[in-house]
């Protein structure tokens, strides 16, 4: 589970504005985040299916919301996966 800390710090670095905690750029960040928490605990259970389950499921919706930030404004979604080192 991610720390309340780790997803303030993954908000504050992508949000456009100052009370921006909602926005498509920082949900990327915050599944970036769960993502590689759940991959490192598959690494050690690798039958653990719920958990492999639940992993596809947030990268089907990281992968939305990035085609959703790529077709309105295609330079935010060039920085924005640069920052989170995502591949294209």
């Amino acid at each position: 589970m991610i720390t309340s800390e780790k997803k303030a710090a993954a908000i504050k670095g992508t949000q456009v504005h100052k009370n921006d905690t909602g926005g498509a750029s920082a949900q990327v960040a915050v599944l970036t985040e769960r993502i590689k928490e759940i991959t490192e605990h598959l690494q050690t259970n690798k039958h653990d299916f719920m958990a492999r389950r639940g992993l596809l499921q947030m990268v089907g919706k990281r992968r939305r919301l990035l085609r959703y930030i790529a077709k309105r404004d295609s330079q935010a979604y060039l920085a924005l996966i640069k920052k989170l080192g995502i591949r294209r």
